[in-house]
């Protein structure tokens, strides 16, 4: 029998009742303004997201925080906007970086500085320089051997005669080694190391006056000489060199087109001599400057130049590759890469041409870094020339960004050796006027009564980042001689080995890493040469940590340490494994409630 609602004569059976609230259910939704109603509440949802993320960014929250990490901007407007670019990242092919690549000439502690110790004429003041950037942590100096400073008076007169030192009336002729002699000298006494930039050529190299002040000399092999010259001079005082300075933008070339194959003839005949005077010479490309330029007339665009530059065969003539490492317009966590843009990330491309091109042994070091704090100068923007060429920032963020910049490299960045901080001072205040000047981390206002100079705040901060630093191996491939591994060893000659030595320990080996896993490649001291042996270390089952690793007892020989993480690999599975759960909670809470509407 049919059941109904309340026992009154025509009540409604059950059945119809429900269809009955059903339609007037839907009736009630259709009312007129109901869509009015729903159009009003998603608005005001979404003013209400849009203010709360208005409230976060202006408050530097969670998200500001979150987009700061990819974008490098600290603006919310600019955070958004990089937050949209950086989408374009998926849709672009992977760079072919080879993160776990073993990378020769990339062992040495990585902090350097730009100095201009040639402009200089006390020696007190260029010993002043030399203890700051001592007690700053600093190792390695980016120091020019000017050839038109050395090779003054002709072909192979290494003399100088362009002044009256005595105020006689005559010009005198002087040793124009002395200078250089003196400045290696003092160096080494300050336990620094050099990397001489060989570069500018003297105008007697070129018939053509209007070739440009640096432009290369007519015959390759005029150059060729003074680099050995210098070579020769400071055979195993000096044993990295750089050859010329950003040969892809004018006026680096001269007042020329930019010819990547003629650089490559000057970089090739320059490496076979070096090597010739002395095999262990470490020859460093010119730097690249970064740019998108296409034209080839005054600029190319630092991916092409480099691309024609291995099509020339340039590959052949450097052990390192040298680059410039600007943050230009965002910050050090920039992850945005578009080659029709640049960013501190720029030198990821020239990663990937170099694997692409059969070099991933091969690191990059950076020849200059640094922010340009032209918003706290005294002039003001429009009496200084080039004022928005470098970016703009303050000097508290020039002195937060390079320890950053510091700690990406070490951390990303495994193809990336020393980083050279762009620069010390300059030997007076006169060109407050040009951007480039405030790129300074010390005043220039050494006086003999006060014999120092004024640091800046990226002073401090470089020097409390570099001195407190507790070193760690990251993600990669690492030898055993590496500056992170503070251990008393002797390096020895190995052909067994990957890069033809290793690291002899006499008590076994200990050091700190961050991953999730690590490979040690050693021997038992005694062993023949064949015997390598590869021993696992698990640091984490879950996401990457810090771990002190301490690595055997008796005497042994270690190759090289490659630290995994697979952090990203694990997250990964984990969000899929809750989003898995996730979706089967929901299928079974609505097969339950479809069940019991039935």
């Amino acid at each position: 029998m049919l059941r109904t609602v309340g026992d009154r004569a025509g009540a409604i059976p059950i059945v119809g009742a429900k269809a009955i609230m059903r339609r007037m259910s839907n009736a009630s939704l259709h009312r007129p303004g109901s869509g009015l109603r729903r159009l009003a509440l998603a608005i005001l949802a979404v003013f209400l997201l849009l203010l709360a993320l208005g409230f976060d960014l202006r408050g530097q929250g969670l998200l500001w925080r979150f987009f700061w990490s990819q974008t490098g901007e600290e603006e919310a407007l600019g955070q958004i906007r990089g937050m949209v670019e950086l989408a374009g990242n998926l849709i672009r092919h992977p760079l072919a970086t080879d993160a776990h690549a073993p990378i020769d000439n990339k062992a040495q502690i990585p902090y350097g500085i730009n100095t201009f110790l040639e402009q200089e004429v006390e020696p007190e003041k260029i010993e002043a320089m030399l203890g700051m950037i001592r007690d700053a942590g600093f190792v390695w100096l980016r120091q020019e051997f000017p050839w038109e400073d050395l090779e003054v008076d002709g072909r192979g007169q290494f003399t100088d005669s362009r002044q009256d030192r005595d105020g006689d009336g005559r010009k005198d002729t002087v040793d124009a080694w002395a200078k250089y002699d003196r400045i290696v000298d003092m160096v080494e006494a300050y336990g620094l190391r050099l990397m001489a930039r060989l570069s500018n050529p003297p105008a007697w190299s070129r018939a053509d006056p209007e070739a440009g002040a640096h432009a290369p000399p007519d015959d390759l092999n005029d150059f060729v000489n003074y680099a050995v010259a210098v070579a020769e001079r400071y055979r195993g005082r000096i044993r990295h060199y750089q050859i010329w300075n950003e040969p892809n933008i004018y006026p680096e070339w001269g007042n020329q087109p930019i010819d990547p194959a003629g650089y490559a003839d000057l970089i090739c005949r320059a490496h076979a001599a070096l090597k010739t005077v002395d095999p262990e010479i470490v020859v460093i490309s010119g730097a690249i400057a970064p740019t998108i330029a296409l034209d080839g007339a005054r600029d190319l665009s630092d991916l092409v130049f480099l691309q024609a530059f291995y099509d020339s065969g340039g590959g052949e003539c450097f052990d390192v590759l040298s680059a410039q490492g600007y943050g230009l317009f965002s910050g050090p966590t920039d992850r945005r890469m578009r080659a029709t843009s640049v960013n501190v990330a720029r030198h990821s491309y020239y990663r990937d041409i170099m694997v692409r091109n059969g070099d991933a042994h091969k690191p990059i070091w950076l020849s200059e870094a640094a922010w340009n704090a032209t918003l706290d100068a005294a002039l003001p923007p429009e009496r200084i020339a080039l004022y928005s060429n470098y970016g703009n920032v303050t000097q508290e963020q020039a002195a937060r960004y390079m320890p950053q910049l510091y700690d990406r490299v070490q951390e990303e960045w495994t193809w990336v050796g020393n980083v050279m901080y762009w620069f010390f001072t300059r030997k007076d205040p006169f060109e407050a006027d040009q951007a480039f000047y405030y790129f300074r981390m010390v005043e220039p206002d050494y006086q003999p009564e006060k014999p120092t100079f004024t640091p800046l705040p990226v002073y401090h901060a470089v020097k409390d980042y570099i001195t407190a630093q507790t070193p760690i191996l990251y993600r990669g491939v690492h030898q055993a001689e590496t500056w992170q591994i503070d251990a008393d060893g002797e390096l020895v000659a190995d052909a067994s080995a990957r890069f033809g030595r290793a690291l002899r320990l006499d008590s076994g080996l200990e050091f700190s890493a961050q991953g999730t896993a690590l490979d040690i490649r050693w021997r038992p001291e005694g062993e023949g040469r064949s015997a390598w042996r590869m021993t696992h270390i698990g640091l984490s089952s879950g996401l990457a940590r810090s771990q002190h690793v301490a690595f055997g007892s008796e005497a042994l020989v270690v190759d090289e340490i490659v630290v995994y993480d697979r952090s990203t690999g694990r997250l990964l599975s984990w969000i899929a494994l809750g989003f898995a759960l996730v979706v089967a909670l929901v299928a079974t809470v609505g097969m339950a409630l479809s069940a019991r509407r039935r």
